[in-house]
């Protein structure tokens, strides 16, 4: 019997980092890319830029390959204007995420922008 991974969306913004960092415990790639808008941008904090769901996919199937696993931190209220929101989260090395949000038509929440780390 094959357990499906947990697919529940974001109804929070918050939820968004958890579900994340779930999901790529269980190296569920599709899971972690259908948190992001399709054409999301995510900065890895090495100065490269990915935009897009597809992009998106092959950055965490990369990261997936090499066994790295996303740490939880602690996450700072997310700071929300109408359907924009602001999450993020210091991580146990120090370093700062920080990502918008958009709720959807549907009250789900996905982000739009992923920027790794912000204090260097």
């Amino acid at each position: 019997m094959t357990v499906e991974p947990d697919r529940a969306p974001a109804l929070d913004p918050q939820d968004l980092e958890c579900l994340l960092i779930a999901r790529q415990w269980a190296s569920d790639i599709d899971g972690m890319v259908a948190l992001f808008e399709p054409n999301a941008m995510v900065d890895n904090g090495e100065g490269q830029l990915t935009r897009g769901r597809e992009a998106i996919r092959a950055l965490f199937a990369e990261i997936n390959a090499t066994g790295r696993k996303f740490a939880s931190g602690e996450q700072r209220p997310a700071l929300i204007n109408g359907d924009l929101a602001l999450t993020s989260t210091r991580l146990p090395d120090g370093s700062i995420t920080t990502e918008v949000a958009r709720r959807q038509d549907d009250g789900t929440w996905l982000w739009v922008i992923d920027r790794y780390s912000v204090a260097w």
